[in-house]
């Protein structure tokens, strides 16, 4: 038989690395000839970089950059000479994570440093780009990022315009005479996993920037900013923004990549079956075995295991998903087009026990799994 083990992470608890180990332990405790294929996947949140770099074979380059509030900070992302590929994680330059509570204040926080990561590996010779902006401490629509690559951003006296959040609403003009060229001979791709609009009620910074630190009253000014930012663009670019599903997402980072990047806005699960080979890999797969920390309603909203059902159905391969918890109705499991589901947790469980048991309790449901199939 051949079984193709591809999961998400466990939260907290298994990578998706360790995931494939034990599901092959428990799978070869009864077929143990079985060819079995182990491709750890992830949708562009937390532990993306890992998975990219076993795929692309890249190394971790460092490099200085502004964190979100102009600090210089040490940050990552992968590149591969041989490839001449680059995986750039915003949060890793200009992410939540590098502030403290009492910091986050995305009225005057920048991707400043993003962009200074691109352009690094642009520099380095990068021809494809993909960026995941998940977990990022911003609402400036791109404005930091694109400063890194030349642009410049105009008040209405011609003045340039530090790149903040506050800031959006004063922007008049848009000067690109002086962007990098580089960016001319690269491919970007954006993992981006909403379709929040630009601006509005469901906007980035109505859903998004309460958590990054803004008050309701920042909320509305940072709305009527990128409200003002996308006239401006409407009108030196002919791009409506808010017509783009997901150009909100980052703090508008999905829109303004779009304009000043010239990127495709792809699911984070779809750029990594790509990268992977997943759906060539998958071929006459007798199984195909995933995983999740909490399978629910969220798990068919563009992550992991909605992309592994997506290309399994294609080959009518069927799918077993093996979960720390499940949260879903056998009407809703059907629906998925999911053929086996099961939570791994064995005896009654507080969620630190299980957490820490996981590992022993995946193989034990593996076990089980394979015996059902023998």
């Amino acid at each position: 038989m051949k079984f193709v083990i591809a999961p998400d992470k466990f939260k907290g608890s298994l990578t998706g690395f360790e995931f494939c180990d034990a599901v092959e332990e428990g799978l070869r405790m009864v077929f143990n000839k079985a060819e079995i294929l182990k491709m750890p996947l992830a949708d562009g949140g937390d532990g993306t970089i890992d998975v990219v770099k076993y795929y692309i074979n890249g190394e971790k380059v460092e490099k200085e950059v502004n964190d979100p509030l102009f600090r210089p900070i040490e940050a990552s992302y992968l590149y591969s000479e041989s490839t001449q590929i680059a995986f750039i994680e915003m949060a890793e330059a200009s992410g939540l994570k590098l502030l403290t509570d009492q910091e986050r204040n995305c009225m005057r926080t920048t991707s400043l440093g993003t962009g200074e990561l691109i352009l690094d590996a642009l520099f380095r010779g990068a021809k494809e780009i993909i960026l995941g902006i998940g977990g990022s401490a911003t609402n400036d629509g791109g404005m930091g990022m694109a400063v890194a690559l030349g642009y410049r951003f105009l008040d209405a006296q011609g003045k340039e315009l530090k790149p903040i959040g506050r800031n959006l609403s004063a922007v008049r003009k848009i000067d690109d005479s002086t962007k990098n060229p580089k960016l001319n001979g690269v491919k970007v791709k954006v993992a981006c996993d909403v379709t929040n609009p630009f601006y509005g009620k469901n906007g980035a910074a109505h859903v998004y920037a309460e958590q990054k630190g803004a008050s309701e009253n920042e909320i509305m000014l940072l709305d009527q900013g990128l409200s003002n930012f996308a006239e401006v663009i409407s009108r030196q670019f002919a791009v409506d923004l808010q017509q783009v599903a997901g150009a909100g997402a980052a703090g508008g980072v999905g829109g303004g990549a779009l304009i000043f990047l010239k990127g495709d806005l792809t699911s984070g699960i779809d750029l990594i079956k790509e990268l992977s080979g997943f759906d060539t890999a998958i071929e006459g797969a007798d199984w195909i075995i995933t995983g999740e920390g909490r399978l629910d309603e969220q798990t068919l909203s563009g992550k992991t295991i909605d992309g592994v059902i997506t290309s399994a159905n294609l080959k009518q391969i069927p799918v077993a998903a093996l979960c720390g918890s499940v949260g879903i109705s056998i009407a809703q499991q059907q629906a998925f087009g999911l053929d086996y589901v099961v939570s791994i947790v064995r005896g009654i469980s507080n969620l630190q026990d299980a957490m820490e048991k996981s590992y022993e309790n995946l193989v034990n449901a593996s076990f089980n799994f394979a015996a059902l199939l023998k």
